[in-house]
């Protein structure tokens, strides 16, 4: 079993990208299961209706969202009418549109797919540690493989769930900063593991804006109206190998670039 997870989308000419080199990376690559960030890809700022369908239609099987996961309203209700392949962070209010996890069937496997937002340096919600093994219990004996997307912000607190939920799940990955972190790695009790897959956007701005007005922002403290960067497109991604047979443990995590 292959897993091809791919750092955040960045903007509307990031999922033109995808639409031309994701179904031919993935075969390549011999994915099972294609899972993408897309909280940023309608301009940044949250994900629209007709990007997700795009993202979809690229050949991403599962989208997963963070602290913009409701930056355009008219995502509410597909959020709520289909949650086998979009889904929200767990730990915001049961009362916001989507769910936080669901169970995908590949190759006759059940694959939970859980989302969770980190609290430090981000906004104050449900403690993601906490949640993360409340839905694991909740969901005891109905899948064969588990995996998370962590959009957290502190590196520090993106490892420690690595090691929380390490021989429990088969997968952590995280997002949210942008940058491809070096430490791609299979825990001691085999979860496979990296801190940030990185993005998909253009590589010559700030984590795929402009960078002029990030720079406008930073030197005088003023507002500043942040658009995609111009420039060449990357897709960055973690690809993650599992055992063919239980407990399904992680063999391999390569890092992709494409």
């Amino acid at each position: 079993m292959k897993i091809l997870a791919i750092g955040d989308v960045v903007g509307r000419r990031a999922i033109e990208y995808l639409s031309e080199k994701l179904r031919k990376t993935a075969s390549s690559l011999g994915a099972d299961l294609v899972v993408c960030n897309g909280e940023n890809a309608s301009e940044i700022h949250g994900l629209s209706l007709r990007d997700a369908e795009a993202l979809l239609d690229c050949g991403v099987d599962l989208i997963t969202l963070g602290n913009h996961a409701f930056g355009s309203r008219d995502i509410y209700g597909y959020l709520d009418d289909n949650t086998d392949c979009i889904i929200r962070p767990a730990n915001y209010p049961a009362a916001c549109p989507g769910v936080g996890y669901t169970t995908v069937e590949v190759s006759g496997l059940r694959i939970l797919c859980m989302n969770l937002s980190g609290t430090a340096f981000m906004d104050p919600l449900d403690n993601p540690f906490t949640v993360a093994d409340r839905i694991l219990d909740r969901e005891r004996g109905d899948y064969d493989i588990a995996l998370l997307d962590f959009h957290a912000e502190a590196t520090s607190e993106k490892l420690a769930m690595g090691y929380h939920l390490d021989g429990r799940v088969n997968i952590v990955f995280g997002t949210h900063t942008h940058v491809p972190t070096a430490d791609t790695r299979v825990l001691p009790k085999g979860t496979g593991y990296v801190t940030d897959l990185g993005m998909t956007g253009p590589v010559n701005g700030i984590l795929g804006t402009d960078a002029q007005a990030v720079l406008t922002k930073m030197r005088t403290h003023m507002p500043a109206r942040f658009t995609v960067a111009d420039g060449p497109i990357e897709a960055q991604g973690v690809v993650f190998t599992l055992e063919d047979t239980k407990p399904y443990r992680c063999l391999k995590v390569e890092r992709v670039t494409f």
